[in-house]
């Protein structure tokens, strides 16, 4: 029996931050696992015909920080005959991410497993898709129109304002109707109107309690969540922008939230996701490449990888025993 095959289409791995990358933490429970692994980027992946084929580059995986990986050597594949397929490039979410999925979704068609689902990520912008759960946002717009900005701040007088495809804090601002510079943050942030911006009411508790991050594997919760609480000066409770953090257990808020959630993201084939909570709100439904897998496990002994490679053998058995969408 040939060995399991698992690729990991994400940003270079050279870049990455290996003490506190989550998807470095899966390579290492996937090659433990017995797992041949792989990575690629968006350029290593194309269609040939109705055929993904990817050149991928065979690797080693170590948890080492001054030594995390080795490479073996490049090979091309049908993407269709890999078992597992783990999408986590990083934003922007931009037109030729969304050309990518049409790649995975055809080597899904063939009969590999792919974290998460094409269909899922192209429906589930991380921004937009928490409307689908009004009952657990903030006050929130979506749009193009700088005359409806300028209303929305006039109502909630102090705000957030953030672009749909970034991520990591970047060129997300908090501003009030006294701020002299709200008009040009709306102009910048859409391009004078000619992309939709996400604004949202301000919500305090940022300051104390922090930006929560949960993360959920098939819709079930990893019961604590971790607290982003935002540097001196800062706004944003995000890692890459200086967050200090703190680990909680999820209060009783947080798992209504989880609950409500939950089966829409296992129908979406949402396997393993991230969302952010600010003072008992859903912000944000992370869905390409969620962070925190080795906070969180540092700080609770709980193996996040360990549960999320469980549902993974779960899921590559229901498809073992189902052929794949017949190929024309």
């Amino acid at each position: 029996m040939s060995n399991k095959k698992l690729a990991v289409i994400m940003d270079p791995i050279q870049n990455i931050q290996p003490h506190k990358d989550s998807s470095l933490a899966m390579l290492l429970e996937a090659q433990k696992r017995g797992y041949e692994i792989y990575c690629g980027d968006l350029a290593d992946i194309w269609l040939d015909g109705p055929v993904p084929r990817g050149r991928l580059t065979k690797l080693k995986a170590f948890d080492d920080s001054a030594h995390w990986f080795e490479f073996v050597d490049t090979v091309d594949v049908d993407l269709g005959e890999l078992d597992v397929i783990l999408m986590r490039k990083d934003p922007p979410f931009d037109i030729q991410y969304v050309f990518s999925t049409y790649v995975l979704e055809q080597a899904e068609r063939r009969g590999a497993l792919v974290v998460n689902r094409p269909q899922g990520l192209r429906d589930a912008n991380e921004k937009a898709s928490t409307v689908w759960f009004p009952d657990c946002i903030p006050a929130t717009l979506i749009s193009r129109s700088l005359d409806e900005m300028r209303k929305f701040i006039a109502v909630h007088k102090r705000i957030v304002v953030k672009p749909m495809d970034l991520m990591g804090g970047r060129s997300v601002f908090s501003t009030g109707i006294e701020d002299g510079n709200h008009n040009v943050i709306f102009e910048t942030v859409s391009d004078y109107g000619r992309k939709y911006t996400v604004l949202q009411q301000y919500i305090p508790e940022i300051a104390e309690s922090g930006d929560r991050r949960i993360l959920l594997i098939d819709g079930e919760p990893i019961p604590f969540g971790l607290a982003r609480i935002p540097a001196p000066g800062d706004h944003r409770g995000n890692m890459d922008a200086g967050a200090r953090v703190k680990v909680n257990p999820l209060t009783d808020r947080e798992w209504s939230i989880c609950k409500q959630i939950g089966p829409t993201l296992r129908e979406r084939g949402l396997l393993f996701t991230g969302i952010d909570i600010i003072g008992g709100y859903m912000t944000e439904l992370n869905v390409t490449s969620p962070t925190g897998i080795r906070e969180l496990e540092k700080a609770t002994g709980i193996s996040i990888v360990e549960k999320l490679f469980d549902s993974i053998s779960g899921h590559c058995e229901s498809i073992a025993k189902t052929s794949a969408i017949p190929v024309s």
